[in-house]
């Protein structure tokens, strides 16, 4: 019944309106760079205020990603029209959000918030149209990015004599879990690039 399948992204617009109130604005969010600090205690102040902007707008991606699946998944029962209308109610609910923060005291509306929101809910529409074998390649990219920039950022600051602490332990953890990922069974089978690459 379509009534029943248009309760869960309802439901989730419902989540995005919760989180665009004033207590999670930045201040309201403000409990995690303590958090972070205890984490990390040689973290810089500046590294510590960079990880929670991160963390925020990673929560707009997760919200407009979460939401498109979820309206795509409503829609399903239309057929090839479902894909532009869960990205149209996408985009429509990041612009309604950002215009009621922008009503609040302690937030502002941004338009660029709403491109990162409509962009996150292109891209997991996008994923879903691909299937499986785009989300594999995006993880595997996501790894070499890992591994290869981690490592250069390990030479780059052993020759300018900079701390690298977490990335001791993130760089070998990104080139073991791509070692892992190039070998799990039922991947889809490698391109001539990748093979050629090892």
């Amino acid at each position: 019944m379509i009534v029943l399948r248009l309760l869960p992204p309802l439901a989730w617009t419902i989540v995005i309106a919760w989180f665009s109130g004033e207590s999670w604005s930045s201040s309201g969010t403000g409990f995690l760079v303590p958090l972070a600090r205890s984490f990390w205690p040689w973290a810089a102040p500046e590294q510590l205020e960079a990880l929670h902007w991160f963390i925020r707008k990673g929560a707009h991606v997760t919200e407009y990603a979460v939401l498109a699946g979820l309206w795509r998944w409503a829609l399903a029962t239309r057929g090839a029209a479902s894909w532009p209308a869960a990205l149209g109610l996408s985009v429509l609910t990041a612009s309604l959000d950002e215009v009621h923060q922008a009503t609040t005291l302690s937030r502002a509306g941004s338009p660029m918030d709403v491109l990162l929101d409509s962009a996150a809910a292109g891209a997991a529409l996008a994923v879903l149209a691909a299937g499986w074998t785009a989300l594999d390649r995006l993880i595997g990219g996501l790894l070499w990015i890992a591994a290869v920039g981690g490592g250069a950022l390990l030479a780059v600051n052993w020759v300018v004599a900079a701390p690298s602490s977490w990335l001791w332990l993130s760089v070998p953890a990104a080139w073991i879990a791509l070692w892992f990922w190039r070998r799990k069974p039922g991947r889809p089978p490698r391109s001539a690039a990748e093979e050629s690459a090892g």
